[in-house]
């Protein structure tokens, strides 16, 4: 943003104070598996997205902004915590049945939301548990969320006709409809029939689309009726199904006259799933190296956009790195809620971003990803410089994010002095991550097939 820009940005919003009498009303608005380059305000020239495309301009939209992972759970419980997925604990994507969950000892933004006063209610995916539902792991409304409708992973059987949702607690059985649709539903009903209206609200929308196995209403595949390839139609007819639901949510709101105080977020878990050239899992990175589960960045570099009228400039666009994990420190800024003290909180408040600026990280971008290609298991990025380490963290490569955004010039050979540097980096945020997450959990992962799978009887329905 220019000297000029920033000036009439000055005159048309005027000085406010970040945190005003009235608490801002805050949507998180998350999709699963969709690439970098999936929108049209990102750059596709084909995929339809209009409503997204709107907001775009409505706000800012980051072109470095980044998942906390390669993978969903891992991004998932950063955006809860603020911290990234080691130290919280929820190290990989968690199958059904499985041990690592999120645990109660983690401070959550909706828990601390909560506390001050704040109504809550998630929608969709949740993906935080592997005993979804039971009394054996934590469940949504333990990390703060008052209403809620969710499946453990992905819309079964697909996204058409799912039936294994469960909202507060009851299953809800076979629902008609598709899923992104459904979920913007019941958040729809939620703000204009549950809510308490003399509080301030959170609301998290968490899709499964375009996530397998993708399924897409026929009318959100009409525009691609000219293109052969009946699986790329489907995935880009989820794209324009989960921008449909996007719309539902923001057209709710300004139907209600919520929209003036309601800051709205707007991202994705990780890049597109599969190679991109067979199947459904035709998302795309928008030319960046990799895809889900890698650590380059067309594994981790998602959308990410956030409107706030009055406080973000309409139209604004911004290449300052952020992260899923900012979240939770950005809504407690706002929020006017200290951050936690008693540990570490790796994300940091985007405000300055929303103005162009740069923010202040006292732990660098970091990533590591159990299922991650072994060359490029983990990273850490600070400035433009990124490295990436093997799986044995032995073997590194160096790259200038700025000007080489498609990795294609590893100058771990030519900048030994800056590759050092890079290193020590590295490795003390990896110590202090082993140091205070849950090492034990990955260390001690049961062989492939062997997890144990424990039956639980379910929870009693209501909060």
């Amino acid at each position: 943003m220019n000297a000029i820009r920033l000036s009439i940005c000055c005159l048309l919003l005027g000085n406010f104070s970040l945190h005003g009498a009235e608490s801002p009303n805050i949507v998180i608005f998350l999709v699963d598996d969709m690439g970098w380059g999936d929108l049209g305000c990102y750059g596709n020239e084909i995929i339809q997205s209009p409503h997204l495309d709107k907001f775009a301009t409505e706000g800012i939209r980051f072109t470095q902004c980044y998942s906390a992972c390669g993978v969903c759970s891992p991004s998932r419980a950063s955006i809860l915590t603020g911290r990234t997925p080691y130290r919280n604990g929820v190290w990989r994507w968690i199958p059904g049945g499985h041990s690592c969950h999120l645990r109660k000892s983690e401070i959550t933004f909706p828990k601390l939301l909560q506390a001050k006063g704040y109504d809550t209610c998630h929608v969709g995916k949740w993906h935080l548990n592997g005993h979804f539902n039971t009394t054996k792991q934590p469940q949504p409304d333990d990390h703060g969320y008052n209403h809620w409708m969710a499946t453990q992973n992905n819309a079964a059987p697909s996204h058409k006709n799912p039936r294994n949702f469960v909202l507060n607690g009851k299953p809800m059985g076979l629902l008609e409809g598709y899923s992104a649709p459904l979920v913007a539903q019941e958040g729809v009903r939620w703000l204009k029939e549950v809510r308490d209206r003399d509080k301030p609200f959170l609301l998290s929308v968490w899709t499964h689309e375009p996530h397998l196995p993708i399924e897409s209403a026929e009318e959100f595949m009409e525009p691609y009726l000219d293109i052969k390839d009946k699986d790329i139609r489907q995935h880009h007819g989820n794209i324009t199904q989960l921008d449909h639901a996007f719309g539902m949510v923001t057209g709710a709101l300004a139907e209600l006259g919520l929209q003036e105080n309601t800051i709205v977020f707007f991202t994705s878990d990780n890049g597109p799933e599969g190679r991109g050239n067979k199947g459904r899992t035709r998302g795309s990175t928008g030319g960046l190296r990799g895809r889900k589960r890698d650590s380059h960045e067309g594994g981790i570099r998602v959308a990410g956009m956030v409107r706030w009228p009055g406080k973000i400039m309409p139209g604004s666009v911004s290449d300052v790195p952020v992260i899923g994990s900012d979240i939770f420190s950005t809504v407690l800024d706002i929020t006017g809620i200290p951050l936690p003290d008693d540990r570490t909180i790796d994300g940091v408040s985007m405000v300055p971003a929303f103005d162009d600026n740069p923010v202040q990280r006292p732990v660098p971008l970091f990533w590591r990803n159990h299922i991650a290609p072994a060359k490029s298991h983990a990273a850490l990025r600070i400035g433009d410089w990124k490295l990436i380490s093997n799986i044995s963290f032995d073997k590194f490569q160096l790259y200038q994010i700025q000007t080489d955004w498609k990795e294609e010039h590893d100058l771990a050979s030519k900048k030994t002095v800056k590759l050092e540097e890079m290193k020590s980096a590295f490795f003390k945020v990896l110590k202090g991550i082993e140091k205070e997450g849950p090492r034990d959990w990955w260390e001690n992962e049961p062989q492939k097939g062997k997890t144990p799978q424990t039956k639980q009887a379910p929870r009693k329905s209501g909060n």
